[in-house]
């Protein structure tokens, strides 16, 4: 049976009935699966050196950090258009605790800059993609509103050094890349217009070459990171052809040489949903000062390029946010006492606690995984960079539209005082339906990952050759297990290829999206789970393997009891404290 721990006495205050929730939690100890698969990906070295920072971030995100999420998203960024004297000076005010947030992300850990600039936390070299989402990863279960400044200023310098001249990656890309909060210059990426949202080919800012600079008329419509410093956009030069071919990318800067304020105006900011405590905004061209990034018949290829990366952090975030809500939920579950019981002896509330913490490991592992992938295509691996076009909106899609309904789950396992705001609850739940919105939403996604990544590009080829190294390379997974993995893996592939190869079958390119991402999460948590019990003898994840297939992959009888013996046995080895052996394991998976 799990553990029990001590509850009620005789000194029990009607206040300590009300389940804790995890305010002083170390997000990093209470995780140790994430240590676990950093392990596996990356150097021991590295490993080594990112831990203790890790444990520190972990430490304040549950911690202070958490605090000022709180107040941020309560206090939320305000427009000023005037000064005191009746100027015109527009600024945003924002409140103190979100400035400390950016303290936290920009200048402690330079998690915008891990990137691209060496040193950052004593690391000699930059930081691989998988390191660096680690800490993506912890931060924003704290916060997941400034995870959208943080990302498009990494996007911005990323540009910038890749497609940008000399002379304007001299001007602008260290201070995108400082970790001094007195030098950093903020990114941000404008692109959203009404007339073009995911149609960026319908865009109408216009570009007028003005000598070596360019001018900006018109309107970009949803402008998040409002006031940044340096600024990536989309625009039309004069004279050039319709649709994306004729689309440039530009960097604009907030503030002119000589100190004076660019020719644009932040017309009011967005009431959101969530995300409270960044500054979106409406923003209005009046022959802003921009220069030229790259070829300006590559613009959309080039910013397609940043969001797809851009993508990868989506997912990320959205994994951040499942595991927050997981925590949660596993606190409650395991300290709140209703009719005599723990909620997680309770078989249905035991089962509900697997439904949240399954898609959040899925998350986490094809997170992980698709950041490897990212690793080692930036080292010249072109089967890795086919593996990432797919798998980066698979990610995407999925883990985003999960991570809506796992905080909800959560909320609920809280019960009636999960919905009151003093709690994280409904701020996860709020911020989760960004996820799936922003960088494309859920349709516009799947068909990139089926018409084009697969259809298009050819990345069903990469991706299956890569899920059979992967099952070939597991380590104590029964043959049996492996097998069904495999052909698992290839009626994924097949209906993927089926439907980006027919007109007739958009429709289900949301279901196949789907499954390659519920194939692909299966054999990595299997090749996970014996290569974390080669390392310290727990191969729980091979587990969560099989619950994949059972609950994702498998076709369900709705007439027909589906929670047995077995599933109820797999669920008190999952909840358990103590590790899964091989032999375990194994037995489950025959």
């Amino acid at each position: 049976m799990l553990t029990k721990p001590q509850v009620a006495n005789a000194n029990v205050t009607a206040a300590n009935l009300i389940a804790p929730d995890t305010t002083g939690l170390n997000f990093y100890r209470a995780d140790p699966m994430l240590a676990d698969i950093l392990r596996l990906y990356l150097p021991q070295e590295l490993f080594s050196h990112i831990d203790p920072h890790l444990d520190r971030l972990g430490e304040l995100a549950g911690g202070r950090l958490d605090d000022c999420a709180r107040l941020a998203d309560r206090h939320g960024p305000v427009l000023h258009h005037r000064d005191r004297f009746g100027r015109d000076a527009q600024w945003i005010e924002y409140h103190p605790a979100y400035r400390e947030l950016e303290s936290a992300a920009y200048g402690e850990f330079g998690i915008h800059a891990m990137s691209h600039r060496k040193g950052i936390l004593g690391w000699p070299q930059t930081f691989p993609a998988v390191a660096k989402h680690a800490f993506t990863f912890l931060f924003n279960q704290a916060e997941f509103g400034m995870g959208c400044p943080i990302n498009v200023t990494d996007g911005a310098a990323r540009l910038l050094s890749r497609f940008g001249d000399e002379a304007l990656k001299a001007k602008y890309l260290d201070g995108l890349t400082q970790t001094d909060m007195t030098l950093l210059t903020q990114g941000g990426q404008f692109m959203t217009e009404k007339e073009g949202g995911s149609d960026v080919g319908k865009l109408t800012t216009r570009a007028v070459q003005d000598g070596d600079r360019w001018r900006l008329h018109g309107e970009k419509w949803f402008c998040s990171n409002a006031d940044a410093k340096v600024v990536m956009l989309l625009a039309r030069p004069e004279g050039a052809v319709g649709g994306t071919r004729g689309v440039g990318l530009f960097l604009m800067p907030r503030f002119l040489d000589d100190g004076s304020p660019n020719h644009y105006r932040i017309v009011r900011l967005k009431d959101k949903l969530g995300t409270r405590s960044m500054a979106s905004g409406e923003i209005k061209l009046e022959g802003a000062i921009a220069y030229a990034v790259g070829n300006l018949d590559r613009g959309f290829v080039q910013m397609a390029e940043m969001v797809n990366w851009s993508r990868l952090s989506n997912g990320v975030k959205s994994a951040a946010l499942m595991r927050r809500a997981h925590h949660d939920a596993n606190t409650v579950a395991r300290n709140r006492v209703v009719f005599g019981q723990r909620i997680i002896d309770m078989p249905l509330a035991r089962r509900q606690l697997m439904k949240i913490m399954l898609p959040t490991e899925q998350a986490i592992s094809l997170s992980f995984a698709t950041a490897d992938a990212l690793d080692r295509a930036e080292a010249g691996s072109q089967d890795a960079a086919a593996v990432l076009r797919v798998l980066t909106p698979t990610l995407k899609y999925r883990a985003t539209r999960d991570a809506r309904k796992v905080c909800g789950d959560a909320m609920e396992m809280r019960g009636g005082i999960g919905y009151i705001e003093e709690f994280a609850t409904p701020r996860l739940l709020r911020d989760a339906h960004l996820g799936s919105i922003w960088e494309g939403t859920g349709n516009i996604v799947a068909l990139d990952a089926l018409t084009r990544a697969v259809g298009r590009h050819g990345a069903d080829a990469a991706l299956a050759a890569d899920l059979h190294a992967r099952i070939g390379d597991m380590i104590g997974v029964p043959q049996g297990w492996r097998d069904r993995l495999k052909q698992l893996s290839d009626r994924a592939v097949g209906f993927a290829r089926a439907v980006a190869g027919s007109s007739e079958s958009e429709a289900d390119a949301r279901r196949a999206t789907s499954a390659l991402y519920h194939v692909a999460s299966a054999v990595t948590l299997a090749w996970e789970g014996g290569r974390i019990h080669e390392m310290r003898g727990d191969a729980k994840r091979m587990l969560l393997s099989r619950l994949v297939v059972d609950h994702r992959l498998t076709p369900q009888d709705p007439f027909a009891a589906t929670a047995g013996q077995a599933e109820d046995a797999i669920s008190e080895r999952i909840l358990g404290e103590g590790d899964v052996s091989l032999a375990d394991a194994s037995a489950f998976l025959s």
